[in-house]
């Protein structure tokens, strides 16, 4: 029934010459017919691979619009009552009264209204549409249908912008995520069935391994060679409903910076360790910079391999502060146990370690934002694997996910 309701012609607005009224009679949102597809074909043109709505407001030709975005995003609807202050934030946004500059506005408020509601969803592990209702024009009426089991962007007014809001819902999320209370536990997949049993598991952003990469592909870790295995399991990721960050050891000498731009990764994970040493902090700093200019919505942490190389902690904080100036938003060093060290780093940005004797609860108290498991649930897993033949071998019964269990995943 709701497949058949949806299917109905939205409801019809009334026409308006200015502020809000004019926008939602412009838009394409409430149209139908030849104007829907007219105006449909013209807003997707607009829809722009970025990462960020301060991106996607530029882009749209309204760069430092989303204050007044923000005003009108309540009034958009039209069961909802419009404002003065709406109105007025439309006609500062309108160069001309035509359909697209009312295109332009339109799509940056609903991106603006759906980013905001995907991410707070997708913070509290919630993979729900945007929106929970949307209204048809039916025989009796304007009926509300639900919209509960339905996937964002459903039906013929299926949005045009559905896959670039879901982009910069995640990315508001995963950062949000680095600034709550509790610290972010993040396990990290080396492929899409062990990222989607995670996930499935109440994990509410995943991570790459790219040691569990590297080696289920028999390659070496840390020897920049696992780059195009990297790359494709990042694409494999990208549908999953929950914020995905990707391990791209040094870059694999490839452009980080567009790479990142257009992977629809949340974050990425870039280091500054190498095949043979460390890069000079100046060396990763500029490339840290660049990656930031051409993706900023991207959350970048800045891997610092110093503690492997047993560097003393001064030369890790110099690092970190050089990292950060230059746009990381947050800080991983592995290695770093002592509580001492966590609390001196923990000041200068969300700061990530790996999973530790401590609970989450005593890293959070030093400061610590994020716990990335690393290789360990790859390790575990290759341990599991070769205990569970044994078993077999020796009359024992193994325990396992059971075949639909697994389907079920895909």
């Amino acid at each position: 029934m709701t497949e058949e309701l949806l299917s109905l012609p939205v409801p019809s607005v009334p026409d308006g010459q200015k502020g809000v009224a004019w926008l939602r009679a412009n838009v394409v949102r409430f149209s139908n017919g030849a104007e829907h597809a007219r105006r449909r074909a013209l807003t997707a043109e607009l829809v722009e691979n970025v990462t960020s709505l301060d991106e996607l407001a530029r882009a749209l030709k309204l760069p430092g619009s989303l204050g007044d975005i923000a005003v009108i995003a309540p009034c958009y609807q039209p069961h909802e009552p419009i404002t003065d202050e709406a109105d007025a934030a439309v006609e500062r946004l309108a160069s001309s009264h035509d359909e697209e500059t009312a295109a332009r506005i339109g799509l940056l408020v609903q991106a603006w209204a759906a980013t905001h509601a995907l991410a707070k969803n997708l913070e509290a592990g919630s993979s729900a549409a945007p929106v929970p209702i949307t209204r048809r024009a039916a025989q009796d009426g304007v009926i509300e249908v639900s919209l509960e089991n339905h996937p964002f962007g459903h039906g013929a007014h299926a949005c045009p912008g559905r896959d670039l809001g879901i982009r910069l819902a995640k990315n508001m999320a995963f950062r949000a995520m680095h600034h709550q209370d509790e610290p972010l536990v993040l396990p990290n997949a080396w492929d899409y069935t062990s990222a989607a049993a995670l996930h499935a598991a109440g994990f509410k952003a995943i991570g790459t391994t790219s040691l569990g990469v590297a080696a289920a592909h028999g390659i070496p870790d840390g020897m920049g060679l696992a780059g195009e295995q990297a790359i494709a399991l990042a694409k494999l990721l990208r549908d999953l409903p929950c914020p995905i960050t990707v391990d791209f050891e040094s870059g694999f000498g490839l452009d980080v910076a567009e790479l990142v731009a257009n992977l629809d990764a949340a974050g990425v994970n870039l280091e500054d360790g190498r095949p043979h040493g460390l890069a000079s902090a100046e060396e990763q700093a500029r490339l840290i910079s660049k990656v930031k200019e051409r993706a900023p919505g991207v959350f970048l942490n800045a891997r610092i391999d110093t503690h492997w190389h047993g560097t003393a902690v001064e030369e890790t904080e110099e690092r970190a502060k050089r990292y950060v100036d230059a746009g990381a938003d947050g800080i991983f060093v592995p290695g770093l146990t002592e509580p001492r060290d966590i609390e001196k780093l923990a000041h200068l940005a969300p700061l990530n370690v790996l999973a530790q004797q401590r609970s989450p609860k005593e890293l959070g108290n030093l400061g610590v934002k994020r716990i990335s498991t690393g290789s360990l649930l790859f390790r575990a897993a290759l341990q599991h694997t070769v205990a569970t033949a044994r078993a077999v071998r020796d009359g024992g019964v193994p325990e396992a996910f059971s075949y639909e269990e697994v389907q079920a995943l895909i």
